[in-house]
């Protein structure tokens, strides 16, 4: 089975021209296999946005049925269309390239992707079909340009990542936020094994999707693909703003679950809950797994109650008690139109700055006596800033220098998120010894 299943953009330049390639899943047009039909229609998006198609085969593998197959239907594409003759590793080799040119395209190249050869020969080709872009540079702009004042950048870009184990709904919902099937969608567990971006526009603003793969802890994980999701995945983390926690409401948030949305709050990253499949539990077709007897009991009885769901939710993943929680389907559409404005809700939640008047005012109004920390871990706080945005950073400056009581940080936590809000996004607390 070919690794590559969902097609994947990658930026390129070759001789000064800068270009995009779109890598296809392995494509099967007579396979009657769910994946090979779904990778099929994906790459005929591709098709039509191309413009020229580069066709690879294996020239160590006889031609068969699919090739020729898969030949036909790319010619009718009517795009300039490429041969690329790959494992072709030495000169000796090349007697085996006349039987590739039966398939009927005409132009065909002898390559070794493994070791770069012939790659320049099918580059040049390729930049010719090219359509020809005008390279912006700063030598065309007008003088006075480069020092533009801040109201006329453009809007911040939002990058969002979708995450949650395999077979959540994640590429369901990316289908649903931004209209175009694109991301492979199948009751196989694990069908989204590399991320993908989508980008959107909303109320002025730009939004960037990735859909992740589904995460598996990395000792857990046994195929080599999965493992590479694993990784791909956090890195996506690492480059979003906010992060849509996807939870499926007949399994509940498991320890895995927890562990995922674990690499959100660590790594600063805000974070929406989102409660996927929930149409199933409220019409009764599924219930939600409960994990004691008590909590099944509770369930029998209000099988339907969103409240205690959440409360229950809430209990198992208790370092997001900041995120908002939504309950939706992906597959029917319900409660999905509710998410794009909590983004920018908290993509701005998550920017917000307050003033060190404001600051040192609030912090007049907190009884410290309050939080239950002993006595000899406490400090003096003398004053406090906010030191950075994205996530909310503020600093205390202090009596003493050693590290706040886990306790103490908490209350002043809910302190801050009392007064000033900032929903669904971590906030992080440093202290310093006054000089």
């Amino acid at each position: 089975m070919s690794v590559t299943r969902d097609r994947l953009y990658g930026e390129a330049e070759w001789r000064g021209h800068e270009f995009r390639v779109v890598d296809t899943g392995g494509i099967v047009p007579d396979d009657k296999d769910f994946i090979p039909s779904e990778i099929f229609r994906q790459a005929k998006v591709a098709f039509e946005e191309a413009a020229g198609i580069i066709m690879v085969v294996d020239a160590r593998t006889e031609i068969a049925g699919p090739d020729r197959e898969l030949a036909r239907l790319l010619a009718r594409t009517g795009k300039p269309l490429f041969l690329a003759v790959n494992k072709m590793d030495s000169e000796k080799q090349e007697s085996l390239l006349g039987e590739f040119h039966s398939l009927g395209i005409r132009n065909v190249f002898p390559v070794s992707a493994e070791h770069g050869r012939g790659i320049d020969d099918l580059l040049d080709a390729v930049l010719l079909v090219l359509p020809a872009v005008e390279k912006l540079t700063t030598e065309g702009k007008e003088e006075g340009t480069e020092e533009a004042s801040p109201m006329s950048e453009e809007p911040h870009e939002i990058k969002v990542a979708i995450i949650g184990h395999p077979n959540v709904g994640k590429s369901t919902l990316l289908n649903q936020l931004t209209g175009k099937s694109r991301a492979i969608v199948s009751p196989i567990p694990g069908t989204t094994r590399d991320s993908v971006d989508e980008v959107i526009s909303y109320d002025g603003r730009d939004i960037r999707f990735i859909d992740t793969a589904g995460i598996r802890r990395k000792g857990k994980t046994r195929l080599m693909a999965e493992k590479l999701s694993v990784v791909f995945s956090r890195k996506s983390i690492e480059d979003a703003d906010i992060v849509l926690f996807m939870v499926d409401a007949t399994e509940g948030a498991s320890g895995l679950d927890a562990n995922i949305a674990g690499y959100a709050h660590e790594s600063g990253r805000s974070v929406i809950i989102l409660v996927n499949k929930w149409d199933l539990v409220a019409s009764g077709e599924k219930r939600a797994i409960s994990q004691s007897k008590a909590a099944r009991i509770q369930d029998a009885k209000r099988p339907h109650d969103r409240a205690l769901y959440e409360q229950r939710l809430r209990y198992g993943l208790k370092f997001l008690s900041y995120a908002p929680v939504l309950f939706l389907s992906a597959h029917t559409g319900t409660g999905t139109d509710k998410i794009l404005p909590l983004i920018e809700k908290v993509a701005a939640e998550r920017r917000k700055r307050i003033t060190t008047g404001e600051m040192n005012r609030f912090l007049k109004t907190v009884d410290f006596d309050r939080a239950s920390v002993p006595v000899s871990k406490r400090v003096k706080i003398y004053y406090m800033t906010q030191a950075a945005v994205a996530p909310p950073t503020f600093v205390l400056f202090t009596d003493r220098a050693v590290k706040l009581h886990f306790s103490y940080q908490r209350f002043l936590e809910n302190q801050i998120r009392h007064a000033f809000g900032f929903m669904g996004t971590p906030i992080w607390i440093k202290n310093r010894a006054r000089d």
